[in-house]
């Protein structure tokens, strides 16, 4: 199987294409590089550019000729997307858009979607199922619905087409084998950031919110490690054009853990005591979400492997330790 990759250069998407390559497919990746960094993409050919640019996508989908299109290449940050929804709308759903059309002209009919459990908003039933209301509260969460429901539309009048979506839960930890990792210059994710306090880049690590209807009053998310992120998308993929399958999948544990809970965990990891401060709540924030993951283990047989928030943490911990 030859398949494309957009954003594989960003921190799942370089994860993606490592699983990928050593499974032995063929993978050329697109990446402006505005997140992402050539060092991470360990396997495949890197084409830099935006999805944006029609002339080079065309061009290098009919050099390229792949049977199946992953797409990575999007903005992530929730908070950022209350700020600036432009930017969200632009480059998540109309980049995205565009590029489909250009994909489906090209005679490429298998789609696997980068999703998010920010579709959700905040779910009415905790774990949620992947039949639950799409209410998103954030416009990043919107950028993707949008994009989800185009699809849907597509393999309704293009038989030939078929699409998996993949709404991820919290992707956290690195590669077990140390190399490639997390590389943000300034990271939002709650484990990175954690252990950024705790080698002392950053002075203090802030909870947003502790007064949230949970237990601890803290947010709880599902944490799920990059690599079973990536064995996902390589199931995904097989299935679905090997045996048809199409449609939307959680990819968590369906385990959550607190705001508070993570900080003692990165804690114990380290060994190191660093500061933590209580902060309002972010706007866009649900109390919790956790996924219901049967479907995609009934359905498609993903296994995942790294079901522990300690190996998770201790991964991210050794690939942080590495960037020095």
């Amino acid at each position: 199987m030859k398949i494309f990759v957009t954003g594989g250069a960003g921190y799942i998407g370089s994860h993606v294409v490592k699983t990928l390559g050593e499974k032995g497919y063929d993978i050329l990746i697109i990446d402006d590089l505005s997140t992402g960094h050539k060092d991470q993409v360990l396997f495949g050919e890197l084409v830099v550019s935006d999805i944006g640019n029609t002339d080079v996508l065309k061009d290098v989908i009919r050099d390229f000729k792949p049977d199946l299109v992953m797409h990575f290449a999007a903005h992530i940050q929730v908070e950022e997307s209350v700020r600036l929804p432009f930017k969200y709308y632009e480059n998540n759903t109309l980049k995205t858009l565009g590029m489909l059309k250009t994909i489906i002209e090209e005679g490429v009919n298998y789609f696997l979607f980068s999703s998010t459990a920010a579709v959700y908003g905040i779910p009415e039933k905790i774990p949620v199922k992947e039949t639950a209301a799409l209410n998103p509260i954030n416009p990043y969460g919107t950028s993707k619905v949008c994009v989800e429901y185009v699809l849907k539309d597509l393999s309704n009048i293009r038989r030939d087409f078929k699409f998996i979506s993949l709404r991820y839960f919290n992707v956290a930890g690195a590669d077990p084998d140390g190399k490639i990792g997390q590389v943000y210059p300034e990271p939002t994710h709650l484990i990175t950031r954690a252990l950024k306090v705790a080698k002392g880049e950053l002075p203090e690590l802030q909870i947003y919110g502790t007064d949230y209807p949970t237990p601890d009053g803290t947010c709880i998310r599902d944490y799920i490690h990059v690599c079973d992120i990536a064995e996902a998308h390589v199931v995904a993929a097989e299935r679905m054009i090997n045996g048809g399958a199409m449609g939307v999948y959680n990819c968590g544990y369906g385990k959550g853990y607190s705001v508070r809970e993570v900080v003692k965990t990165v804690k114990k990891v380290t060994g190191i005591d660093f500061k933590v401060l209580e902060a309002p709540r972010r706007a866009g924030d649900p109390h919790a979400l956790v996924a219901d993951n049967e479907k995609i283990i009934k359905e498609l047989g993903w296994k995942p492997r790294y079901n522990d928030l300690e190996f998770i943490i201790k991964t991210a911990w050794d690939w942080e330790n590495k960037l020095n």
